[in-house]
């Protein structure tokens, strides 16, 4: 018996029947997610952002970048239906395979590169795989697009009276290019800074007709977590974008645009969630019938 299917079951619970897909499984996991160990929701929120990865991640990749036991990736497979890791990792090979993406592949040669250590990688070498990092979270972001959650995101940014955006840390740069698009459209465009630890200061205006954008992913700003907090007792409506249904930001929301940037060595590009908030103005300023010389830069200062 392999390790990945070494029985782990406490005792005296009780193996249900496994999902008939990934996209049920997925949906599953959503659902009990609360319910789940400490070390499990670990796992939930891997498998949650990373299904396009599961069919070649090993099990010792999965327990390395949830910093749990493989006994515990075993026991996760379990708690949902199936006999050990191999049998819940053959449904996403059975979900993925059958689309032509370079992401497995991308993420299969940055596993050999770091692993062989007789050879040197060159910074070319090295600026190519960021580069097919950041094209595979682009493709993925096409193959996983929810148009239904992306044009309710449009209607909440057509319908707000107010607008205020909200990114910390790796997200503000994000946060403040979705600022300078929506300008453009004339409507009232706040983007919280938090700028001297202000945030519930500049959140204090926020009211039921107003629209509050929140952008995080794990492991999810506090700072952003507690404006929305703020949103939400105002009755403000909430619009987030990050990367899991799991993410504390998504619970409550009016709706969610889910986004996962491809990786490298460690570092996440920001790439496809630029792409995601280009294309949400885009599809807003189509709505409203903007005129494109509304969106062109303007000259409006003289030397």
């Amino acid at each position: 018996m392999s390790a990945t299917d070494q029985p782990a079951q406490t005792p005296g619970s009780e193996q249900a029947s496994p999902p008939d897909n990934a996209g049920q499984l997925l949906q599953l996991i959503t659902e009990e997610y609360e319910s789940l160990p400490r070390q499990l929701k670990r796992i939930a929120g891997y498998i949650s952002q990373q299904s396009d990865r599961i069919m070649v991640d090993r099990i010792s990749d999965i327990a390395r970048e949830c910093e749990v036991h493989p006994s515990a990736i075993v026991r996760f497979s379990q708690r949902f239906g199936f006999s050990g890791f191999s049998e819940m990792q053959a449904l996403f090979r059975e979900a993925y395979t059958h689309k032509a993406t370079p992401v497995q592949n991308y993420q299969q040669r940055v596993r050999s590169m770091i692993a062989d250590k007789s050879q040197k990688a060159s910074s070319g070498d090295l600026a190519r795989e960021c580069i097919n990092a950041t094209l595979s979270g682009i493709e993925r972001l096409g193959l996983e697009l929810d148009e239904q959650a992306f044009e309710k995101a449009v209607d909440l940014v057509v319908n707000a009276d107010n607008i205020y955006v909200v990114g910390v840390r790796r997200s503000f740069a994000v946060a403040d290019y979705l600022v300078y698009n929506l300008q453009h459209t004339h409507k009232r465009i706040h983007m919280v800074s938090g700028l001297g630890g202000s945030y519930r200061e500049q959140m204090r205006s926020v009211r039921a007709n107003d629209l509050v954008i929140a952008i995080s992913f794990t492991p999810y700003g506090k700072e952003t977590q507690h404006c929305l907090r703020l949103a939400q007792l105002h009755q403000a409506k909430t619009l987030i974008i990050t990367d899991s249904t799991l993410s504390p930001l998504a619970k409550k929301a009016n709706t969610v645009l889910l986004v996962n940037e491809g990786s490298s060595f460690a570092f996440r590009s920001l790439s496809a969630t630029l792409c995601l908030c280009q294309a949400l103005f885009i599809a807003v300023a189509n709505r409203l019938k903007l005129k494109v010389d509304d969106i062109h830069e303007q000259v409006g200062f003289d030397d």
